[in-house]
């Protein structure tokens, strides 16, 4: 039995080496493996003719693939205990019979294997007609790539640039450029683009329209497929019917991408393809559909948008409310002004000029329809509640008229009747955001200089409704506005404002945190309390600022009463800061563009889109 069940061993080993499964009955083949071949059979004159009630026969019995794994069992029993289901021959032991009857049904299954039917092959991958990354840039986009599961983070230590943080501006930068990304490094890129969100505008625009191909063949990087930005874009089909076949049979990601691209090529064709569907399509793909009308809309748009506001989706109707507030010739516009004037006035009974406020009593039907939120959230009160929405909803210019033809400044600094001054200015402060109205954002925000937490710097009472404002103003107007908070405030209230600001920074706001920064090390302050601005300073700073930085990377004496050893980690955080501009000015460099390549215009982006510079957005290194 020993024996029997070690040959038998050995036969399945090797069949499945040489391509044979296991006992599941699935296989391969493989030319180089050796085939067993049944047992020689005996001489013609010893054998014994066959008959139907015989229990044996002259040769083995037919083995069908279900019998495989009766021999097995057989083989792991023993055929002493198990005889084998097969025929024997006369004076042929069960063993051997075994092994002859495993030796035919190896063959058998071998040659029984039926090959899958060859798959569609894919088309070619589109061609990109962008210029190659010049040598340099290829290898240092690589490096970058490589290095992207490395340690990052602003507490660490050493003086070595952290490459983690550079690839976003990288990426930028060479989209800028116009080239496209290397054949060879696709996958990694879109790998790098799936983990890091903030990565994939620049990293889909420069991988351009390959990162759609390869997305449709492989499901990690569908999330190519909701947008490609660049100049590659979405393809549009052929024609209006090519690109209507493609809304109605694509995936849902390629028909948010494919609206996008339309809204941008063609705002008109991209609503009436969304209008002819928006009856049939799902809550939740209304609302991604309508996000898709963020930008360009304009007063075409109303009619679609009023009917969204009687969607079923809360949701949906909300978002179409948002969308009509920033248009402020609608009609919406013009209800949610009259309700808001009506509660909202000057009261010049005091004896001075002041506002008075009466805020709603109810939030009927048509105020619900219109996007108000009748249910105010734990803590608050619903009066002021629905006040909130009504002021935020009210186009801003129509405060000018009701108050007498005030600018926005003079209207902030009117006092504000029965404590109602914060809910007031908070609506003004989000209207100001959503209808991007930098007039209203410079008086909402105030000056610079005065104390951070007065209403009249922080109306809302938080430095997230100041970088809110902020965004909003011009790129150097909002450096120099930092700068000033920086030298009368310092540092400690101002990373959120630093991520808003355009890189690289303005020569004064740069100069206003390096100094801030020279201030906290001759203090003695712990240098790990101003990481997360030392990281901001490495990615954001002009690279040109190098030079002068570097008396800073000397290890100084350290004051009394300084933390034990701020010194030397003042010197490493410097020496990393200096590092990190030589090597941001090194990848620039290797970013230049072949002759007769003339670069766009430099126009760097806002660094806020997340709150954190230098990691989305069109930036230079």
């Amino acid at each position: 039995m020993t024996s029997t069940t070690t040959i038998m061993s050995n036969t399945s080993s090797t069949s499945g080496t040489s391509g044979t499964s296991d006992m599941s009955g699935t296989s391969s083949t493989s030319p180089t493996s050796p085939t067993p071949l049944p047992s020689p059979a005996p001489p013609a004159s010893s054998a014994q003719p066959p008959t139907s009630t015989s229990p044996t026969s002259t040769s083995p019995g037919p083995a069908t693939p279900a019998d495989w794994s009766a021999l097995v069992s057989a083989a792991l029993l023993g055929t002493e205990r198990r005889s084998p289901p097969v025929a024997m021959r006369p004076g042929q032991g069960g063993a051997a019979a075994l092994l002859d009857a495993a030796a035919v049904s190896t063959v058998r299954r071998r040659a029984a294997l039926r090959p899958a039917p060859a798959g569609e092959r894919p088309a070619p991958a589109p061609a990109d007609p962008r210029p190659p990354l010049p040598p340099a840039a290829r290898r240092r986009l690589s490096l970058l790539l490589a290095d992207r599961g490395g340690a990052g983070g602003s507490n660490r230590r050493g003086t070595a640039p952290d490459l983690t943080e550079l690839l976003p501006q990288w990426l930028a930068a060479a989209d800028g450029y116009g080239y496209r990304a290397p054949e060879a490094l696709l996958p990694e890129l879109l790998d790098a683009a799936r983990a890091r969100t903030d990565l994939r505008p620049a990293a889909l625009a420069l991988a351009g329209p390959r990162a759609l191909w390869l997305a449709r063949l492989n499901d990690e990087w569908k999330f190519a497929l909701r947008g490609i930005g660049g100049p590659a874009g979405f393809p549009l089909g052929d024609g209006p019917e090519g690109v209507r076949q493609q809304w109605e049979e694509g995936l849902f990601a390629e028909r948010v991408a494919l609206l996008t691209a339309l809204r941008r090529h063609d705002p008109p064709a991209g609503l009436a393809l969304l209008a002819a569907t928006w009856s049939t399509e799902r809550a939740e793909d209304r609302l991604m559909f309508l996000d898709s009308l963020r930008e360009d809309l304009s007063a075409a748009d109303e009619p679609f948008l009023e009917r969204a506001l009687s969607d079923r989706s809360r949701n949906v109707r909300a978002t179409a409310a948002e969308f009509l507030s920033t248009l402020p010739a609608s009609a919406f516009a013009a209800r949610m002004a009259e309700r808001a004037h009506t509660c909202i006035g000057l009261d010049r009974t005091s004896g001075s000029t002041r506002i008075a406020v009466e805020a709603p009593h109810e939030c009927d039907a048509a105020m619900q329809r219109d996007g108000v939120a009748p249910k105010p959230p734990s803590g608050r009160g619903e009066r002021s509640w629905w006040l909130g929405q009504l002021v935020e909803a009210t186009p801003l210019d129509s405060w000018r008229e009701r108050f007498g033809g005030r600018e926005p400044a003079a209207i902030v600094a009117l006092p504000v009747a029965d404590d109602w001054r914060t809910e007031l200015h908070d609506g003004w402060c989000r209207a100001a955001v959503r209808q991007q109205s930098a007039d209203w954002a410079r008086a909402l925000l105030g000056a610079p200089g005065a104390p951070p937490q007065a209403a009249e710097v922080s109306p809302a009472g938080s430095s997230r409704d100041l970088t809110k404002l902020l965004a909003v103003l011009p790129a150097d107007e909002r450096a120099r506005w930092v700068a000033e908070f920086i030298a009368a405030h310092g540092l400690s209230d101002a990373f959120r404002m630093l991520g808003v600001c355009a890189v690289p920074w303005a020569e004064p706001l740069g100069r206003a945190v390096v100094d801030a920064l020279d201030i906290a090390r001759d203090a003695g302050s712990y240098p790990w309390s101003f990481s997360g601005v030392m990281g901001l300073a490495e990615r954001c700073l002009d690279p040109a600022a190098a030079d002068r930085l570097d008396m800073l990377t000397a290890v100084t004496d350290e004051p009394e009463g300084a933390s034990p050893g701020s010194g030397g980690y003042w010197s490493e955080a410097f020496q990393r800061l200096v590092g990190t501009l030589r090597l941001r000015a090194t990848m620039r460099a290797e970013l230049t563009p072949p002759p007769g390549l003339t670069p766009p215009p430099a126009a760097p982006a806002p660094a806020g889109e997340t709150g954190e510079a230098g990691e989305t957005g069109r930036r230079t290194p």
